[in-house]
């Protein structure tokens, strides 16, 4: 066997029978209906980005500034290493690639659907939690010195705190330090990517194979140096980025296994509407009336699958597990 295939046979073991045994169920044949199904969750998505947008627009919290406090926050300021229009690139559109991509091999709607559908519920809901709390907390940066003061020239009112005469747009960014959003953005799509690999190669299946654990690593060591990145142009303070990796973490795995099962379960390959629609599909089958003398019963479910697009049964007994 060549090493080509021993690293087929390394990330597909297993998976000849699960794709074999499918519902049959494409996105021309079913999009239409799972999209309907779940016209709801996409409205809610949309009420996620207004809420984001507003967020982003309302100001945050100025909290007192002492001159005793200018010592941790005199960092030059800095361009952004990532700056902000790359996070929808790696992680919204790099991970949708790869669900694309995983669809054309297996051609199952559930899974391109709900893998979409889960990562935009992580990434605006860690959105919506991070500008929140981002307005609510007001921490300065560390480079906020020198967006209040640009000319280096302090000045404080008869309180001692602060009184800025810099650009308006720096100083309420200067003020939006915790949690990081480049680091929450990361986690949450990069996050979701890890466990949707995880699931997929079968990572945690016994079998020893570390290399499928470089692989589900690989997401999140990208957002760990996004977070990294964060620091080094003095945008945040260590705790910012730390509180921005629990929370887009914590928020993926949440959005993930409302889909997915976990991936070190036997059938974390997979969401569960898919599941739903192959046993509704079984079950179909055995109620149906043999012909030719039972040759249907005897076809293989490969040739099942070619037919089984033709189906009549309500999509929300498919989705809902309802016979």
């Amino acid at each position: 066997m060549g090493w080509k295939n021993k690293i087929s046979a390394v990330f597909q073991q297993g998976n000849t029978h699960e794709i074999e045994r499918g519902c049959g169920h494409t996105i021309k044949s079913h999009g239409l209906s799972v999209a309907r199904f779940h016209i709801h969750d996409w409205l809610i998505l949309l009420l996620l980005v207004v809420i984001a947008i507003v967020l982003n627009v309302i100001g945050p919290f100025h909290r007192f500034v002492g001159k005793d406090m200018m010592t941790d926050l005199k960092y030059p300021m800095k361009d952004n290493t990532v700056p902000a229009w790359s996070i929808p690139l790696y992680a919204v559109l790099l991970p949708i690639t790869i669900f694309v991509f995983i669809y054309i091999r297996r051609k199952d709607v559930y899974d391109l659907h709900h893998s979409i559908l889960g990562i935009l519920f992580a990434i605006l809901i860690t959105a919506v939690i991070t500008e929140a709390i981002k307005n609510g907390v007001g921490r300065p940066r560390p480079d906020f010195f020198w967006r209040c003061f640009p000319d280096g020239k302090d000045e404080y009112d008869r309180w001692g705190n602060v009184k800025c005469h810099g650009k308006e747009s720096d100083i309420k960014e200067g003020h939006k330090s915790f949690p990081s959003g480049h680091t929450s953005a990361s986690f949450a799509g990069l996050g979701f990517l890890s466990l949707y690999l995880a699931g997929k190669i079968k990572a945690f299946d016994q079998r020893g194979h570390v290399a499928k654990l470089c692989i589900v690593l690989l997401p999140l060591l990208m957002a760990s140096l996004v977070g990294v990145s964060r620091v080094d142009d003095y945008w945040h303070h260590w705790q910012d980025v730390f509180a921005g990796g629990l929370i887009g973490l914590f928020v993926a795995t949440f959005c993930y296994l409302q889909f997915f099962p976990t991936p070190y379960h036997t059938e974390g390959w997979g969401p569960y509407a898919y599941f739903r629609a192959v046993e509704e599909v079984r079950v179909s089958r055995q109620h149906a009336p043999p012909t030719n003398g039972g040759a249907e019963v005897e076809r293989s479910e490969v040739q099942l699958n070619q037919q089984s697009g033709t189906t009549t049964i309500a999509f929300e007994d498919v989705e809902n597990g309802r016979i």
